[in-house]
């Protein structure tokens, strides 16, 4: 019906017959002239429609915004001082001969213009609508174009695309699974997958030495801007290889589409110990963007007389520190009482701070509810976090876990707020993870997952699992992780010494990842991995707010459809099919 898409014209069509189909994004009447911006998923064209031709003019009259259209016309040059520069077509219209209404439209619930402005919730229900949207349509264009590039590059790598099933087995890999009733296996469920980590492994265990997939994953977890139950993963898995391989395979992929994509090169992607990133910056995922950074002061706070700091200086789990923010000292009271009740998110009691007004006079040039209780230590205090006059210094004291995640969060709300960024992007590898973490119930857990390797040997992980490293790998962008793996373990004794470290039984063991344990006894070569979050990605590269706006149809923050009102009830003959049966809420009491 079209020969071609409205947002390719441009000059090299002029003159030229062409056939148009798409939706009245405008209509405006101007002296008897009807000017129709018809809208496609590449972009806008301008329509002409003159009196002269007064069958297509009666048409394009009773056409309203979102009627579907097909348009057959000349190309020509818009009259000068017409031309739009600002819009890819802006130097031709078409003049109309026909014009054809292919379907009507009742009024949209909302605008689709840029001047538009409608709630999210409005947004997704009417989706379909939203999706017409040209900054919605480029995105979406967008993804599909890198994960095109995403596919060559792999490909060319000599990776094979490989299917792995979504209806598997629950396994523990560190949140909820979906559960899915089986019809045919009365009482038993499968579950759908959280990665396809467990088939990649036996992949790699069958010869298929270099594999990848862009991979639909389920977490059944509480939601986050960058979360959602059902994402998109590129997924790799390779046989023979180090963390160097795999690591250089990921950053040629990330450098390629942000060259293709964004014309962007992302520079040096330096390596930080998972140590050094916590203790500098209170995450394992810091925006190098912001040029603030968390100090140690343990040593200076443990004889002070205040107990808020002294306790957590001389507790072996606690921490002290400091971050420094330069030219902070005009913050005014009610920001810093903002950011107290911010840090409060993540577990902090309370916000010290000092002002820094003027250093030279000691104890008098600084302004603080604290400042009282740092006379005997204050010169030493403001020469280690490096403070000069009209600085404020913030402080946490707790737990390390806690004061790492209040500063690691208000350093990256203060970057923002205060526009400290000192680039647009900023990549790294944090590397050298812990096997392990310590959970609130003092047993271990898989810092990534079970499967990864650890720098040791079987005999001394369970002799002190809590201090080895695993040989484990992220990559961080913009204080935002794109992706994570790990060399994986390829040795059954090795695999049996994690899974009793994280006391899973013998026959745990053996229920649920038998099949892995005796793939592991039939020639496992060493292998390792990478996953990435392609939603993620897309939300960085867009500079999109939420994953939402890169997803065609996402969930809300509540893990439900709106457009389609999932999830939802089913009949009970589908349950009696299924051998399940509801449990009755109990009834409020009156």
């Amino acid at each position: 019906m079209r020969s071609h898409y409205c947002g390719d014209l441009n000059t090299s069509h002029l003159d030229q017959e062409v056939q148009l189909c798409g939706w009245v994004h405008r209509r405006r009447d101007h002296g008897g002239v009807i000017f129709l911006d018809l809208r496609d998923r590449n972009g806008l064209a301008q329509v002409v429609v003159d009196p002269d031709t007064e069958e297509a003019f009666a048409t394009a009259d009773r056409a309203r915004n979102e009627y579907v259209l097909k348009i057959s016309g000349r190309v020509r040059h818009r009259p000068e001082g017409t031309v739009n520069p600002n819009m890819p077509t802006g130097e031709i219209e078409v003049l109309a001969k026909q014009v054809e209404v292919l379907n009507t439209a009742e009024t949209p619930p909302f605008q689709l213009d840029e001047h538009g402005k409608v709630g999210e919730d409005v947004r997704l229900k009417y989706r379909y609508v939203d999706l017409r949207r040209p900054e919605m349509a480029e995105k979406l264009r967008f993804r599909s174009r890198v994960t095109h590039q995403i596919r060559n590059y792999l490909e060319e790598q000599g990776f094979l695309d490989i299917e792995t099933p979504i209806l598997t087995r629950a396994t523990p890999e560190g949140a909820r699974d979906y559960l899915v009733p089986s019809r045919t296996h009365e009482g038993q469920f499968f579950a759908l997958p959280q990665s396809p980590q467990l088939f990649k492994q036996l992949l790699m265990v069958s010869g298929f030495d270099r594999y990848y997939q862009i991979a639909k994953c389920f977490r059944d977890e509480d939601l986050r801007a960058d979360r959602q139950p059902e994402f998109t993963q590129i997924d790799l898995e390779a046989s023979f290889v180090d963390e160097e391989n795999i690591m250089g395979v990921a950053e040629g992929m990330i450098r390629t589409i942000f060259k293709e994509a964004k014309d962007v090169d992302l520079g040096e992607f330096p390596r930080m110990p998972y140590s050094e990133a916590m203790n500098r910056y209170g995450s394992d995922k810091p925006d190098l963007r912001i040029p603030l950074e968390l100090v140690d002061v343990n040593d200076l706070m443990e004889n002070v007389d205040f107990k808020v700091f002294s306790g957590p200086a001389s507790d072996p789990k606690g921490r002290v520190a400091a971050l420094k923010v330069k030219g902070g000292a005009e913050l005014s009271r009610k920001q810093i009482d903002e950011y107290t009740k911010f840090v409060g998110i993540y577990g902090a009691r309370g916000l010290a701070w000092i002002k820094v007004n003027e250093k030279t006079k000691g104890l008098e040039g600084l302004q603080s509810p604290i400042v009282k209780f740092m006379e005997p230590i204050v010169d030493q205090l403001l020469e280690r976090v490096g403070a000069e006059d009209g600085d404020i210094i913030f402080f946490g004291a707790d737990k390390a876990k806690i004061v790492n995640e209040a500063l690691g969060a208000l350093r990256c709300k203060l970057g923002e707020d205060l526009d400290l960024y000192t680039r647009e992007w900023a990549p790294l590898w944090v590397v050298d993870f812990p096997m392990f973490e310590e959970e609130d119930d003092g047993r271990l857990s898989a810092l990534h997952h079970p499967f990864t390797a650890p720098l040791c040997s079987p005999e001394e992980l369970k002799a002190d699992p809590g201090k080895q490293l695993s040989r484990a790998y992220d990559m961080v962008l913009n204080g935002t992780e794109l992706g994570g793996g790990s060399i994986r373990i390829h040795n059954q004794d090795m695999q049996e010494a994690v899974f009793d470290v994280l006391g899973i039984s013998e026959a745990e063991q053996e229920e649920k990842f038998g099949f892995l344990l005796d793939a592991l006894k039939f020639g496992a070569p060493p292998h390792g991995g990478l996953a990435f979050g392609l939603d993620r990605l897309m939300m960085l590269m867009t500079g999109a707010q939420s994953i939402r706006e890169v997803i065609a149809f996402p969930k809300t923050q509540s893990a439900a459809c709106v457009m389609t009102d999932a999830p939802g009830e089913v009949s009970k003959a589908q349950l009696k099919e299924l051998n399940l049966r509801l449990r009755a809420k109990p009834q409020p009491e009156e």
